[in-house]
């Protein structure tokens, strides 16, 4: 049963860490914002939403 347990604790242990490190190595989760350049269209879903001030709509 001891033996057990500490597999248990050891597996807790490592996983853990392994969490800690991958968060760390990801830049603790900050991902940049994507940003385009140019306007994009979809069918005709504009890329900004309507009620955004901005250049004449085409």
């Amino acid at each position: 049963m001891e033996f057990l347990l500490l597999l248990l604790a050891g597996l807790v242990v490592y996983a853990v860490t392994a969490t800690l490190v991958a968060v760390v190595r990801d830049g603790r989760g900050h991902t940049p914002p994507v940003r385009s350049i140019r306007p994009w269209m979809a069918g005709n879903l504009p890329s900004e939403p309507y009620a955004t001030p901005g250049p004449a709509r085409r």
